[in-house]
Order: structure tokens, then sequence, then C-alpha cells
């Protein structure tokens, strides 16, 4: 009897110490389909070429060959993509700094005493981030447009210059804006909710020593919340170098955005139009690399920072 329940309790062990695994399998499933195949799907295409090898191999002459780093000096020394990445480059310095200076400033009023209307704040100014891209684009798009756009009806009744967002270098305000409409409300949340876990007794603390709000934001608050700020900030640079949906949807409405603007636009205009599938695997793979390097660089930079305060 004593020798049934050893070998029970055993299964059970042996059971309970399964059971986290058979929770992280849809997980792991799911990441090895949707992320870690297309990657190696990716990176193989990427050391590979089509070569005509004569019309007596396959319907066409083509076979694919090995190419091994021939399609990353092509992507490294293609002109459409340096000037693509100069003009991201371009956008983030106007996206990056406003997006998070209005979600820090949001963040702050709003977690500041005697503020009405807190709840309804949070849902307008994120509301917003819960639009979908396409659809923000499209929605500015159409208002940018000085044929129907009622904006540019309004300053003309006002008889005000209506400037073409679409055209020369405003685009760029234009596309910025979409941007920055959809994303402040996003960092606006990430600030706040590290704002409401500082400690009650700080700020009591600091209104007994006489500080005003604006005090308590500059030199309590915010130095509080720098972590959170850093995160924002990583995920915006993130954002920034992988636009694709803003300019897409906005280029059959103007002649100033060509399909290779950004680099993921030149990365689908080699895939899909240009028929160059592996030249475009090539120029994702270096995206990816650079996005990686840049962000793990801020953030050695940024707990070299803290490490360096801490030790203070």
């Amino acid at each position: 009897m004593a020798a049934t329940r050893t070998r029970a309790n055993r299964r059970r062990g042996t059971g309970g110490r399964g059971a986290p695994f058979g929770f992280l399998a849809p997980a792991a499933v799911l990441f090895l389909l949707f992320f870690a195949l297309p990657i190696g799907y990716a990176l193989y295409l990427s050391v590979r070429k089509v070569q005509i090898v004569g019309l007596g191999l396959g319907a066409d002459g083509r076979e694919e060959v090995w190419a091994g780093l021939a399609n990353y000096r092509r992507a490294l020394t293609d002109s459409e993509l340096l000037d693509g990445a100069f003009r991201v480059l371009g956008y983030g310095a106007i996206v990056v700094p406003v997006m998070l200076g209005l979600a820090l400033f949001f963040a702050l009023l709003l977690d500041a005493d005697r503020v009405r209307g807190r709840r309804f704040g949070r849902l307008a100014i994120f509301l917003p981030y819960a639009v979908p891209g396409v659809i923000a684009a499209l929605l500015w798009g159409f208002l940018y447009l000085p044929s129907v756009s009622p904006v540019h009806d309004v300053l003309d009744r006002l008889g005000l210059p209506a400037p073409d967002l679409l055209q020369g270098t405003p685009l760029y305000g234009a596309l910025a804006n979409i941007a920055i409409w959809g994303g402040t409300g996003f960092n606006m949340i990430v600030i706040y909710t590290a704002l409401r876990a500082i400690p009650v007794e700080v700020h009591e603390a600091a209104r007994l020593d006489g500080c005003s709000q604006f005090q308590i934001a500059l030199r309590i608050k915010i130095p509080m919340v720098l972590p959170s700020l850093v995160l924002t900030f990583f995920f915006s640079i993130i954002a920034t170098l992988q636009v694709f949906n803003e300019p897409t949807t906005l280029r059959p409405l103007t002649n100033n955005l060509s399909t290779t603007w950004s680099p993921l636009m030149k990365v689908y205009e080699d895939a899909f139009t240009g028929g160059d599938i592996h030249s475009a695997a090539a120029t994702s793979v270096v995206i990816a690399l650079v996005t990686l390097a840049l962000s793990f660089g801020f953030l050695r930079i940024a707990n070299a920072r803290n490490r360096s305060e801490e030790s203070r």
C-alpha cells in the first residue's frame, strides 16, 4: 500500500514539473512559426540569388544559387536605401522629441493635484493610439488635401494662407503629425503609470518643504520616471526606423513621396514590384541589425548613466 502511494506521488510530482512546459508550448509554437522561422528564411534568402544558366534548366532557365555577401554589399551601397535612411532620420528628429515631450507633459498634467476629468483626459489622449495606422493616415491625408479639407476652407474664408502640406518641406511635418497624434497616448500611459507608482509620502514631504507643483514635477517626478522615459524612447526609435504605413498610405495623394521614401518601402518595392526577393531579404536584415545596434547602444548609455548616478 505504501509502495503504491509512493509511485502515485512520484507520478503527480512528474506531472507537476511538466505543467509549466505545457502552458508555454502554445506561445513557443507561435514564436517559432511566426517569428523564428520567418527570420531564418529571410537569412537564407539573403545569401542566395537567381542566376540564368540557360534554357535547358527549369522552365525559364533560372536557378537559385549561393550568393554569399553579394546582396549585403549591394544593399549597403544602394543610394536609394541610404537616401531613405537619411529621410527617416529627419523624420525621427521631429517625431521622437515632440511625441515624448507631449507625452510627458500630459502625464504630468494628469498627475497634478486638483485636476478634474482625469479619467476622460486619459481616454481622450490614449484614444488615437487605438486607431489603426492606415486609417489614421487616410484620415489625415484627406484633411491635408486642399480640395476636400475643411481646414483649408476655413483658412480661405479668414483670408489666411493655406499651405499644401503634401508638397515640399511641409511633407515631413505632415507625416510626423500622424505619428505624433497616434503615439503620444501610448507613451503618456507608460509615463503616467510610473508617476502613479511614486509614493504619496514623497509628494507630501516636498509640499511641506515649500515646493510648488512645478518644482515637484521638475525635481522629483521627472527624475523618478526616467526609466519609463528611456523605455518610451527605445520604443519610439524602433517605430521610427520601421515607418511604413504613413508614407505608403499618403503616396497616392502626393507626387513628393517615392516608392522608396523609407527603408522598409525600399524592401517592399524590391520584393513585390522589382521581383528581387533576395536583395529585399538582405536589406531587411541590414535594417534589423541597425535597429538592434542603435537600441543596444542607447540601452548601454542609459545603463551606464544610471550606474554613475547610483555610485554618487
